[in-house]
């Protein structure tokens, strides 16, 4: 299928399905942490799915590839991100299974309704105001810092929207590990799996992939943890099945 293609935009393949997805050279391009978020995520046949904050649709598109989930939704504030993520699903024709929706997290229940879906994910702005600079260019200083939304709208909206027993997914920084646990169970998203998320097997993890499952009783397993390189430029064998290599 042909899609019209703006100034600054190239089409990336995904290696899986044969997807693509349409960046934007200049904008917020995704990254390693929303391909393992999709890898992470667990979707059932029949189940419905809102990823809060798609970007340009990177998780709906991959999970729509790696489950046997029925319909995926994106929610997404920006425009122009809105707009190539519905290419994208256009590209991949994908309309039938995909959804993307602009709009504001912070009104995400008002919009699709209490408990009208069985799995969310998230892969939200990491930063807070006094975390790091605030990118000038504001479409990247939105996807990386809260602010239009803040971690506890995420995960406050992922409540309402999950039915019970729904499961939440949500990559993020190990530095907020505490802040997240806590404001999963204000929620009552009961944390129930966590896997971390090492660049080297000898350094500091740098993210974290949890889930939640939404009024779920306290037990969670730590996962094995997640080592993305053997050396310097070489993905370990569990990366390159993430991505499907």
């Amino acid at each position: 299928m042909k899609i019209e293609l703006y100034e600054g935009e190239r089409i990336d393949d995904l290696q899986r399905n044969g997807y693509r997805i349409i960046q934007s050279r200049d904008g917020f391009c995704f990254g390693m942490d929303a391909v393992l978020l999709s890898g992470f995520a667990r979707v059932r046949e029949r189940e419905h799915v809102l990823d809060l904050g798609t970007g340009t649709g990177i998780i709906p598109i991959l999970l729509e590839a790696k489950t046997p989930g029925e319909h995926f939704t994106g929610l997404e504030i920006q425009k122009k991100s809105a707009d190539m993520a519905r290419r994208s699903v256009e590209l991949n024709e994908l309309s039938d299974r995909i959804s993307i929706v602009e709009g504001d997290i912070k009104e995400a229940v008002s919009m699709f309704g209490r408990a009208s879906f069985d799995v969310v994910t998230s892969n939200p702005p990491y930063m807070t105001g006094n975390h790091g600079l605030v990118n000038p260019e504001l479409p990247k200083a939105i996807a990386r810092h809260e602010v239009l939304c803040t971690l506890e709208d995420v995960i406050g909206q992922a409540s309402g929207l999950l039915r019970e027993n729904g499961r939440f997914y949500m990559v993020h920084r190990p530095f907020r590990l505490a802040e997240i646990m806590t404001m999963m169970v204000k929620y009552h998203l009961e944390p129930k799996r966590m896997k971390l998320v090492y660049p080297y097997i000898d350094k500091e993890p740098n993210m974290v992939l949890i889930e939640g499952l939404k009024g779920g009783k306290s037990r969670i397993t730590v996962e094995k943890p997640l080592i993305v390189y053997k050396e310097p430029g070489v993905y370990t064998d569990e990366i390159y099945d993430v991505y499907g290599y």
